[in-house]
């Protein structure tokens, strides 16, 4: 004979068991059993946890919203590893630290400013700067050859920073 309060271990989905809710007794009340997919019977409280919206984790308001989600933390430069201190933007394929500087900003000032030398100076080069800056303006404008050559030796990663570092990309 089996106890109607204690059927044992229930085997399947929630809701396919013996209904404890049917008693011996017909006097006693009858209490709703929820929809085995989860929607609450008419008149039975909703779960509160199944109101939240997915991704919210119980905070009040939404992406945001005061209360929402935290912002996001600031974000170091791509390539950055702080876990090396001699070369906090990677190495390159020899092991060589990269410098701080970016072949695509030194070259783009050296050709568009290259007459003052700006990529240069960008680079750590001063000497370089200004003696692109006075054979540019002694010829007039012819020596302004140098600095554009200068700038696509730059984008292509031929060029150095002043410490002997590779620019990163």
């Amino acid at each position: 004979m089996t106890d109607p309060y204690n059927p044992g271990p229930q085997y399947g989905p929630p809701g396919t068991g013996p209904d404890l809710n049917k008693s011996a007794d017909p006097s006693q009340p009858q209490y709703p059993q929820a929809d085995p997919y989860g929607q609450p019977q008419f008149g039975q409280p909703a779960d509160p946890y199944a109101q939240q919206q997915p991704g919210s984790y119980g905070q009040p308001g939404g992406y945001g919203q005061p209360g929402g989600y935290p912002p996001a933390p600031y974000q170091q430069p791509q390539g950055y590893n702080p876990n090396d201190p001699e070369a906090p933007y990677g190495r390159d394929q020899f092991g060589v630290p990269f410098s701080d500087k970016q072949k695509l900003i030194a070259g783009l000032l050296q050709i568009f400013l290259g007459a003052f030398g700006v990529g240069r100076f960008y680079t750590g080069y001063t000497g370089i700067a200004i003696a692109q800056i006075a054979v540019t303006w002694l010829t007039c404008g012819i020596g302004g050859i140098w600095p554009l050559v200068d700038g696509i030796m730059m984008l292509v990663g031929k060029v150095p920073d002043s410490d002997g570092r590779p620019l990163r990309d």
